[in-house]
């Protein structure tokens, strides 16, 4: 397979070991339990393809994330991030990336969801421009979520996805027109436990991509213009990954006989390090890259990590830091600067909002807010921007096409005007800090680990939805503001954030959720786990990276190694 052309395995059944119906490559553990259809996935020829990425890169992996360690141990001796004076001339450099393929030139408008399979349908069907697939921060990666998560994607590329709701008496099937599908794979941190190579844990983003790319490459490049597949790339913090990520196209496209450059991918800015990094970021992926994003929940929740070591930048109530705070207001626009002077799409953030069916009022206060966010966006000059459930998209068409003749604004809006320095990019965010903050911030932690535990890492909460990275911010938060003891606005007498006055929070808000969600639904959850892991990370003496980590480890479902 490794010699840039695809064998075939048809008569090489002496390679490898067989294990629960399946032909595993030396080397190659499947520890997962394997349900009908995953062996559609986990085929020979596919696992020896993700098996030379892991073998490959592991070492670079585990390189860039003591990198990481390293730079945030010096953030927490008191450095500030800023601009890398060693790649002063790719900043001032005249580079452009490769053009953008004409089947991804108009991105106005994407969706955002699970790899579920009624989500897939529905995303794809929405009316967006493009669907973003994802296997991170909105998929609770369970074994079987993964696995169907594939199965649906593969379904979809092959336009074969259907679904049926028999207590509702639906059926469910694409379109003739659809969105161009895009995939997230996982961070570089998060393992995939179920499969070992060599001894060690797969590398969760590595599964992903591999499998998706492996299954899908030539369907999905046969119906794009011979372009494809399209990617986001999460999590960066440093150039350094986008040189890794490229070489991992440039060695999945070799080996698969896929021309140089077909595989296209934005990179989400959601860290804060990385922001100081956007030039070098795209000079590293230039023949790959289709833009970048604003991740900007987890921006919010990277501040907050990066300066966890900084007493003077507390945050105030998480529904204050939004896109009037001059810290974002500079990243963003500074983004778009930085894509268009590139020529790639700058994509703008996430709109939370879900529709209220059962108050007109407050539905008509929240579409109110989506349709602001989005004009601001438009005219700033993003080329895009997202939406997290299917009755947005048509309000967020209308603001982009009433403000967007073009297909992008790549050309018109160079934003030549725009002179962000160091400063304006780490401005401490001013507001208030308050008692009800600290007790959202604690429902929404509790209910979103919860609703992970048991699989869902997308949940409908106070009529947003909630994915990992905005329950990051509810636990790092807490966790700031418990570490250095911030004194809460609005109070009669100052009260101070400690663990005390936080225990009882968490006992009264578990209360709360209780006569929220009812009392069968919370005694046959996992509420009261979900409540002690989140109050655990939340007084941790060391402010863990990610919520997710300890979370993972509770849901890993290996076959018992009798059974192998």
């Amino acid at each position: 397979m490794m010699n840039g052309h695809v064998e075939t395995y048809h008569e090489n059944e002496e390679r490898g070991v067989k294990r629960g119906g399946l032909q595993l490559p030396e080397g190659v553990r499947v520890r997962g339990h394997i349900s009908a259809g995953y062996e559609r996935i986990l085929t020979l020829e596919a696992l020896e393809f993700v098996a030379d990425l892991e073998r490959t890169f592991r070492s670079r992996v585990k390189w860039m994330l003591d990198c990481r360690k390293d730079q945030q141990a010096r953030y927490d001796a008191g450095e500030v991030p800023g601009f890398d004076p060693a790649t002063l001339a790719i900043r001032e450099g005249d580079w452009r990336c490769d053009k953008v393929p004409s089947v991804i030139a108009d991105r106005r408008v994407e969706i955002t969801g699970p790899v579920e399979r009624k989500m897939v349908i529905n995303a794809l069907n929405s009316g967006a421009k493009v669907f973003m697939a994802d296997f991170e921060d909105s998929l609770a990666p369970h074994w079987d979520n993964v696995m169907r998560g594939h199965i649906n994607l593969r379904d979809a590329v092959n336009k074969t996805i259907q679904w049926e709701d028999k207590a509702r008496n639906k059926f469910y099937k694409l379109n003739n027109n659809t969105a161009v599908l895009f995939v997230r794979p996982r961070g570089w941190h998060l393992k995939e436990a179920h499969i070992e190579v060599d001894g060690e844990p797969a590398t969760g983003c590595l599964t992903d991509f591999g499998f998706y790319f492996f299954h899908n490459h030539a369907a999905f490049r046969s119906s794009h213009d011979g372009f494809g597949p399209f990617f986001y790339l999460p999590k960066m913090q440093h150039s350094r990954e986008a040189a890794v990520w490229n070489a991992v196209f440039d060695r999945a496209e070799r080996n698969l006989g896929v021309p140089r450059g077909s595989i296209k991918a934005t990179v989400l800015i959601e860290t804060l390090p990385a922001v100081f990094q956007m030039n070098e970021i795209l000079y590293e992926l230039r023949t790959h890259s289709a833009g970048l994003n604003c991740g900007r929940w987890d921006y919010i929740f990277s501040y907050v990590k990066t300066f966890k070591g900084h007493p003077d930048r507390l945050l105030p109530d998480r529904v204050l830091v939004g896109m009037s705070q001059h810290f974002m207001k500079s990243y963003t626009e500074l983004l778009i600067k930085t894509c268009h002077r590139r020529g790639v799409h700058a994509m703008g953030g996430m709109a939370a909002q879900i529709p209220i069916r059962d108050n007109p009022a407050a539905n008509d206060a929240a579409m109110s807010l989506v349709r602001a966010d989005k004009l601001r966006e438009v005219k700033a000059g993003h080329d895009g921007t997202w939406a997290a459930h299917p009755g947005l998209i048509s309000l967020v068409l209308d603001v982009f096409n009433s403000n967007m003749s073009m297909a992008s604004q790549i050309e018109s809006k160079p934003r030549d005007d725009v002179n962000i320095t160091e400063a304006d990019l780490i401005e401490k965010p001013r507001g208030v800090r308050t008692l009800e903050g600290l007790r959202l911030n604690t429902r929404v932690g509790i209910q979103y680990i919860e609703a992970w535990l048991n699989g869902t890492g997308s949940v409908p909460l106070y009529n947003l939805m909630e994915d990992a990275a905005t329950a990051e911010i509810s636990r790092v938060q807490n966790w700031q503001w418990i570490r250095y003891g911030a004194v809460l606005d609005g109070e009669s007498v100052p009260i101070k954030v400690d663990k005390e006055l936080f225990a009882r929070v968490v006992s009264e808000e578990l209360i709360r959720v209780e006569a929220e969600v009812g009392a069968q639904r919370f005694k046959k959850g996992r509420f009261i786990e979900a409540a002690r892991m989140f109050a655990r990370m939340c007084t941790a003496p060391e402010l863990d990276d990610f919520l997710t980590l300890d979370a993972y480890n509770r849901v890993i479902s290996v076959v018992p190694e009798a059974r192998l």
